[in-house]
């Protein structure tokens, strides 16, 4: 008797490759780029939603193309303010039951089934991440993106959070919680950095050396922060 249980999960695995296969061809040729996350709940008379438009448009005019999740809210606001300036922008959009709709600012756009799929796109071909107030999945891109860099799985790159006020609790209990617990090290509260400032966001990542992805398989030492 055929195991239908083994034939599922052999066809599951080439529908993975296939998001991968069309993620890496397609943001292979995209250039300098940015990932910029938020919550897809903000309305556009949103604080957030305004400042997530003017940082991508000024990262646009800088020439980098703009990564975001392709739905609505931070992400419609940072594909606008891209597409308006006359840049690349990019939607990674995600098969979800209710909440995300791809709004219509994307002159490419992307379709994953698979959110880990997805994550890999935002990681390997953004140089920076731009971090606005956002919930649980915005949060699991931020975090992951300081584990990336503290465990060495990528070169030290740009992780900025804009919106500062909405931030403040979290990093204080990354100093008064975390740090004095001994679960992080005080070098750690230095992987990102806080701005309300789009022109700034641009100098910070225009000033750094740029991401380099490391696969997984690679050895790599590190001194002062910097690959060797």
């Amino acid at each position: 008797m055929p195991n239908n249980d083994f034939s599922r999960e052999t066809w599951r695995i080439f529908r993975i490759m296939a998001e991968f296969v069309e993620g890496f061809g397609e943001l292979s040729k995209l250039g300098p780029a940015v990932s910029i996350f938020g919550s897809a709940r903000s309305k556009p008379d949103n604080p957030y939603y305004l400042l997530a438009q003017h940082t991508a448009t000024a990262l646009a005019k800088a020439g980098f193309a703009v990564i975001t999740g392709g739905g609505g809210g931070i992400m419609e606001a940072a594909n606008k303010g891209a597409m308006e300036a006359g840049g690349k922008s990019v939607g990674l959009n995600i098969d979800l039951p209710e909440e995300q709709k791809p709004n219509k600012y994307q002159n490419l756009s992307l379709s994953f089934r698979y959110f880990f799929a997805r994550k890999m796109m935002f990681n390997k071909y953004a140089q920076a991440f731009v971090i606005l107030p956002g919930g649980f999945g915005t949060m699991d891109e931020f975090l992951e993106s300081l584990t990336l860099i503290q465990t060495h799985k990528s070169t030290r790159f740009p992780v900025i959070l804009m919106g500062s006020g909405f931030w403040t609790d979290l990093i204080h209990w990354f100093e008064n919680i975390m740090l004095k617990a001994g679960n992080i090290s005080p070098k750690d509260l230095n992987l990102f950095s806080v701005t309300d400032d789009p022109d700034e966001v641009v100098d910070i990542i225009e000033k750094s050396e740029g991401k380099k992805w490391l696969e997984p398989d690679g050895v790599v030492t590190f001194k002062n922060d910097k690959i060797k």
